[in-house]
């Protein structure tokens, strides 16, 4: 997600959000000399970031994204994932015109539990685009493009501060909350916090800090750990997150720990030195990042679904530029049971050419 602390930035926010900042701009196309086109990203959803792709249990999916109008929040479903490219949106939701939910609705993802449909999402208010807090909206139709969506409320969290990238797992029976927040001490943009999940918007009384941005690579720009996600393999429980600001910096590390331990021991936690999914300019992938996990046709493959930009050069800013797309590509696995993102590999799910709309 966008990293929004400063007043400058607000400030600026501010001003885009009442200009150029929702007109689409048309994806670059670009050719990198030397390298093979065939291996180049092809994306599955133009112009949408911090995705998620969730899969029924009858192999049904719903695809789910920031848009770049930051104004709305809409699903697409597909037998297939290919077909997601095709796939006809269908807004669910619209900011409101004032107040709390009406500006930068961020981060949206969609889970199911207890024959509920949830959607987590990040918003500001037009009169404070940067107050950013996570909110929640509910469905209780079998099918979620169809039912009732209705509003119930902010997610509610010890404290008051900039807070977004809500994800949810459950592990040995237990729901659980992940998000990033402005830490109390407030020497980050943004660090990762882990709870149980009491009611769909209020989490348990132990609230504990897993990851902050405290190595080199996730400051750059912001100090930023966001947009995490989970899948488990092997004994271990993993989460993905990514760090420093949204533009070619922009990064993903891993953090993990043993299924059998205490997930609320901040000191039972592990995290990777370096990142493990960044910039590759040949492979005209910058910046990739805010990703989540689905699983292919086969109910069995992990797939990796995560945002990037083919190009280096902004079109503008992070926030202004809509041009992180939609990718997904296989999730391997080390000999030593760790995922492997394939840093040096180009995606090897490609879909067909697409418009932007």
């Amino acid at each position: 997600m966008p990293n929004l602390i400063n007043p400058i930035s607000l400030l600026l926010l501010s001003l885009c959000l009442l200009s150029a900042c929702t007109k689409p701009i048309t994806p670059a196309t670009k050719t990198v000399q030397g390298t093979d086109t065939t291996a180049l990203p092809q994306a599955l959803v133009l112009q949408r970031a911090d995705p998620q792709i969730y899969r029924t249990q009858e192999g049904r999916y719903y695809f789910i994204a920031t848009a770049p109008e930051f104004d709305r929040i809409e699903l697409r479903t597909a037998d297939r994932l290919a077909d997601l490219t095709q796939a006809p949106a269908q807004v669910i939701w619209r900011k409101h015109a004032s107040g709390p939910m009406s500006a930068n609705i961020w981060a949206p993802e969609l889970h199911r539990w207890d024959n509920t449909w949830y959607i987590y999402f990040a918003a500001g208010e037009a009169e404070r685009p940067g107050h950013i807090r996570m909110y929640v909206l509910a469905n209780d139709h079998v099918d979620p493009l169809q039912g009732q969506w209705r509003e119930l409320g902010r997610v509610n969290t010890a404290r008051d501060s900039f807070s977004l990238d809500a994800t949810v797992f459950e592990h040995r029976g237990v729901r659980y909350l992940l998000w990033a927040q402005k830490d109390p001490q407030d020497q980050f943009n943004s660090a990762l916090y882990l709870a149980t999940l009491e009611t769909p918007t209020q989490v348990g009384s132990r609230e504990v800090e897993i990851s902050r941005p405290d190595l080199a690579w996730e400051i750059q720009g912001y100090k930023v750990n966001e947009g995490a996600a989970v899948i488990k393999h092997n004994g271990r429980i993993f989460v993905s997150y990514s760090a420093s600001a949204t533009d070619h910096r922009y990064a993903m590390g891993l953090l993990w720990i043993d299924e059998t331990a205490d997930i609320l021991n901040p000191a039972a936690w592990n995290k990777a030195p370096e990142p493990v999914f960044f910039t590759h300019e040949k492979l005209q992938r910058y910046g990739p990042g805010h990703n989540s996990f689905t699983l292919a046709e086969d109910g069995k493959t992990p797939v990796l679904v995560y945002h990037a930009r083919d190009y280096l050069e902004l079109q503008g800013t992070p926030l202004t530029d809509p041009n992180r797309h939609t990718y997904i590509r296989r999730l391997q696995w080390t000999a030593q049971g760790f995922p492997d993102f394939g840093q040096e590999r180009a995606d090897d799910l490609v879909t067909h050419k697409q418009s932007t709309k």
